[in-house]
């Protein structure tokens, strides 16, 4: 007993210095918490607020800190999108014990310096990414002999990656990609044996070629180097990474051929070679690639055949398009049970499809289009009900279309024009629910569209031209609200055309010329407000011309030559900005209005021998008009402002004209989002046609001086009777602009609602739309670079902040040049936002379905329109268009470009020859806006800002840049701006 005593003293004593010790080691770890917090870091949505020195058990239930639940000490920081902005603070680091170090999408920035990240030695994990950081990367000094995760991807860091980086004998996991850096690829990479990936994609590399010894790398299981400028061939070591899974070597300039080694990649899962110069035969290397789901060499010059042992893999995907290769599909293809996605497109292959392909997989994407396929299609293409995208256009496949094919309901896109295809189209062909786009044109199809044609109420683009159809249009087309392009050309339809047609109100393209069509125009056709062609020539169309189409601002193709139109060429069809115009050999009279008096039009206007012009020779000279004309002229007039006068009166008594007229605010309710001074009244009343400025798909703008001398651009949108939709426009539009503030962002000053109307009231912009700028009589304001990089840039802001700065995150969904206003200085903002869509999640991840597709014809990503799915990479593309549009000057469906094609083909097409090197130099000369005449130095700049156009562009939305990483590319290509 004796003794026992005292050892208990001495037990209690050492447990006693031992919680002494651990509670110092909290003290002094908050205590450089602290520190931090206060000196290095600004947050500025308080989410280190509970970071409290007082606080029971602190540091460790600090948020964000991670202890040891033994001795209590940190761990672990994790700061990853607290939006913390500052410098890099190294001095977390001070903290021994720490081994995980998350400080990912933020808004620091600054250079991470040598000293400051030796700190840092004993880590486990350092992960920088997503922020600010700009400068060389750090030299690595101190050996981090425990480190295993490196992650400093999104960011701005240049130059070249250090030799110091071999001083981590641990290292598992080094992402680097989505930088600017610009050294080369360094060789000593493939001694970090530890390496399970290695991620360097998207960076500005300098020419350099895939380590040759990167088959030392055994462990490796994630190789992503796209966009890094690769060049030279594929080592043959690259067989000796058994352990990888993904090898993704895409869009770059790697040359030579495939190597045999390949096939040692015994764990691969997806190989992605696209967009290389690669050349020669696929090697016939594939067979003990069982694990091998995704294959895509796409975009290469690969030739001769697809070899037997990569068809006979299990793989869900499989594409070769745009290659050189040739010969048959193998028809072991056809039993794979997992294929789901075929794309041989732009190819040599010849031959039948194989008879069984669909049977044995849920195939959901085919596209072998401009091949020379022959023979008949597949029966069993659509067997498990699967198929979507059906692609088979510029071959030579004949017979008729399967009944089969009548109950692939799940088909969505349809593209099989150009064939030897005959007979009739299944009726249930035409009704498919989910169809969106339906192109079987230039064929020997036969037979009529349908009434079952309504079910189909998502088409957005039908279009069969150039076959034998016949009959009346059925009036169920009506049904079909979310048309944009119609072509029916070059068929034998009759009879006159459905009345209810006025009602298709997003139409863009309508073309039914060369058919027996008869009957009048519809008169009433102010609902085709986004109509931009207009083609009914070669028909049997009698009648008047309607002036209402001088109503629809956007039409610039109008054919009605070869009809038997009579009547005068309406004054009103002078207002249009017209690249196409012709009413020849119709039965028109009348003189010529001022606007077609010219040379310009002289063959669009023959062929009507009553036509008469003052001066336009061969047409006969108008005589004068009779005095009686004039008479019945006044005498209409004062008829005229009779009626008007009493209409007015008549309002007035029935107080239909209160919102114009009455003192009583309570008629309508205002709220403000800006501080500006007004009076309701004024605003109100100045929304007359001598004011009117612009008339868009949602309303009519006007331009209003208040009587303080502000200016403000006040919208009224059309009433919902015209337009079912108005109220949710007015209502996005409040909810987005009234609650974000962006200097590139248009700012709403107020809205009001009235039980009859919907207004809402901007600043004003003295330049109008970039649209206008670029294409219409305002072009002198814009000729130069400097300023159109500016505008590049701006827009580039404003949308980075609706994706990156939101919460949570805005899509536009209508992102165009008429969308952009230019304010005095040109400085540009985006606006109308009558589309937007908030996303519900991370907005760089989370796609939503939409129940239609709204946009313009010409920026809308392909995969949005084929999908309805829209995420922020779908306004990318449309950004991408858009600077398409400023770098060429050209509309994005400009008629130069050739039929079927918009400006991101055109522009794709003059910057990639067919042979091996990209022209840079010669596809600018081709594609430049001739009104820019850009300087040395510019030009350099102008090819910078052509490679982000491409990029933003890109057919997959995963190789499109984030509108925050275009902004750093535009920054960083500021450098050359003249200002």
């Amino acid at each position: 007993m004796a003794f026992r005593k005292p050892f208990l003293f001495l037990l209690k004593f050492c447990f006693f210095i031992n919680m002494m010790q651990i509670v110092g080691s909290s003290n002094r770890d908050a205590a450089i918490l602290l520190r931090v917090k206060n000196s290095q870091l600004d947050d500025p949505l308080g989410k280190l607020d509970d970071w409290v020195e007082t606080t029971h058990n602190a540091p460790c239930n600090w948020t964000g800190i991670s202890c040891d639940p033994q001795t209590l000490k940190v761990v672990s920081i994790n700061l990853s999108n607290f939006n913390v902005s500052g410098n890099f603070p190294a001095d977390f680091c001070r903290i021994l014990s720490l081994q995980n170090l998350n400080l990912s999408n933020n808004n620091l920035v600054g250079p991470v310096t040598s000293d400051s990240i030796s700190l840092c030695s004993h880590l486990l994990s350092l992960n920088l990414s997503s922020n600010y950081f700009d400068g060389n990367l750090p030299e690595f000094s101190t050996k981090f002999l425990n480190l295993t995760l490196l992650d400093f991807s999104f960011n701005s860091f240049t130059g070249e990656i250090p030799g110091t980086f071999v001083n981590f004998p641990k290292l598992q996991i080094l992402a680097l990609f989505s930088n600017l850096l610009n050294g080369s690829i360094p060789e000593f990479l493939s001694n970090l044996t530890e390496l399970t990936r290695l991620e360097l994609a998207y960076n500005p590399f300098r020419q350099s070629s895939l380590p040759v010894n990167i088959g030392r790398l055994t462990k490796l299981q994630n190789l992503w180097l796209p966009l890094t400028n690769l060049t030279g061939k594929i080592p043959d070591s690259i067989g000796n990474l058994v352990s990888l899974k993904n090898l993704d070597l895409s869009n770059n300039t790697l040359t030579g051929k495939i190597p045999e080694s390949i096939g040692g990649l015994k764990s691969v899962e997806q190989i992605e070679l696209y967009k290389n110069q690669l050349f020669g035969e696929l090697p016939d290397a594939f067979s003990n690639l069982t694990s091998l789901l995704r294959f895509d060499a796409s975009e290469n010059n690969l030739t001769r055949k697809i070899p037997e042992s990569l068809a006979s893999l299990p793989l869900e995907s499989l594409n070769l398009n745009d290659n050189s290769l040739e010969g048959a599909i193998p028809d072991i293809l056809a039993l794979n049970p997992k294929l789901n996605t075929l794309n041989l497109y732009n190819n040599r292959f010849s031959g039948t499809l194989p008879r069984n392909l669909g049977m044995n997989s849920e195939l959901e994407e085919i596209d072998v289009s401009n091949n020379s396929f022959e023979g008949p299609l597949p029966q069993n293409l659509c067997y498990r009900k699967k198929l979507q995208l059906l692609v088979l256009f510029e071959n030579r496949i004949s017979g008729s279309i399967p009944e089969s094919y009548g109950d692939c309901s799940s088909l969505t896109y349809v593209r099989i024009q150009n064939n030897e295809l005959s007979g009739t189209v299944p009726e249930e062909f035409w009704s498919f629910s989910g169809l969106e786009r339906l192109e079987i044109s230039d064929n020997k199809l036969e037979g009529s569209i349908p009434p079952a044609i309504s079910n189909a109420k998502g088409l957005t683009q039908l279009v069969i031209f150039g076959n034998n159809f016949s009959d009346k249009l059925p009036s169920e087309i009506c049904y079909l609200h979310e048309l944009a392009i119609v072509d029916l050309s070059v068929n034998q339809f009759s009879g006159e055309l459905p009345s209810c047609i006025i009602n298709l109100t997003k139409l863009q393209r309508l073309d039914i010329h060369e058919n027996m069509f008869t009957g009048a125009i519809p008169k009433t056709v102010s609902l085709w407000r986004d109509l931009t062609e207009l083609d009914f020539s070669h028909n049997r169309f009698f009648g008047e011309i309607p002036a209402e189409l001088g109503s629809l601002l956007v039409l610039t193709y109008l054919d009605l030559s070869w009809n038997s139109i009579s009547g005068e060429i309406p004054e009103e069809l002078t207002k249009l900005k017209l690249n196409k115009f012709n009413v020849s050999n119709n039965r028109l009279e009348g003189k010529v209005p001022l606007g077609f008096n010219a040379n310009f039009y002289l063959s669009s206007l023959m062929g009507n021998p009553d036509l008469c012009s003052p001066d336009l020779k061969p047409l006969p000279t108008c005589s004068r008009s009779k005095p009686v004309s004039f008479m019945l002229v006044g005498i209409l007039s004062v008829i005229a402002l009779i009626l008007i006068g009493s209409l007015l009166w008549l309002l007035i008594k029935t107080k239909k004209f209160v919102a114009f007229g009455s003192k009583n605010k309570q008629s309508w309710k205002i709220t403000s989002f800006q501080q500006v001074r007004f009076n309701e009244e004024e605003v109100l009343a100045s929304l007359t046609n001598e004011n009117l400025i612009g008339t868009g798909r949602s309303g009519r703008v006007y331009q209003v001086k208040l009587k303080s001398g502000q200016t403000v651009a006040a919208k009224r949108l059309w009433e919902v009777v015209r337009l079912p939709e108005s109220e949710r426009v007015f209502q996005l539009e409040v909810e987005t602009l009234g609650r974000i503030r962006h200097a590139n962002i248009i700012k709403l000053l107020f809205s009001c609602i009235h039980e009859d109307f919907r207004m809402l009231v901007y600043e004003y912009m003295e330049n109008g739309s970039l649209g206008d700028v670029l294409h219409g009589e305002k072009g002198g304001v814009l000729l130069d670079w400097p300023r159109r990089f500016a505008i590049a840039l701006g827009v580039a802001q404003g949308m980075a902040y609706l994706h990156h700065d939101c919460v949570p995150p805005i899509v536009h969904r209508d992102i165009k040049s008429n969308n952009i206003l230019l304010d005095k200085e040109c400085r540009p903002k985006l606006a109308d936002f009558g589309f937007a869509k908030t996303m519900q999640q991370d907005g760089n991840d989370c796609e939503q379905v939409m129940s239609s597709v709204v946009g313009s014809y010409g920026y809308i990503a392909p995969e949005y329109a084929h999908t309805m799915k829209v995420t922020v990479k779908s306004d990318v593309y449309s950004f991408g268009v858009v600077l398409l549009e400023l770098i060429s000057g050209k509309s994005p469906n400009h008629s130069s470009f050739g039929e079927n094609k918009d400006i991101v083909k055109w522009v794709t097409e003059a910057a990639f020859s067919n042979q091996e090197q990209v022209k840079e130099n010669v596809a600018l000369d081709q594609i430049l806006d001739i009104r820019m005449n850009p300087s040395a130095i510019e030009y350099h700049q102008v090819k910078r800002v052509l490679n982000v156009a491409l990029s933003c562009t890109s057919e997959l939305p995963t190789n499109r840049p984030s509108m925050r990483r275009v902004v750093e590319l535009f920054k960083l290509h500021s450098s050359t701006h003249i200002k």
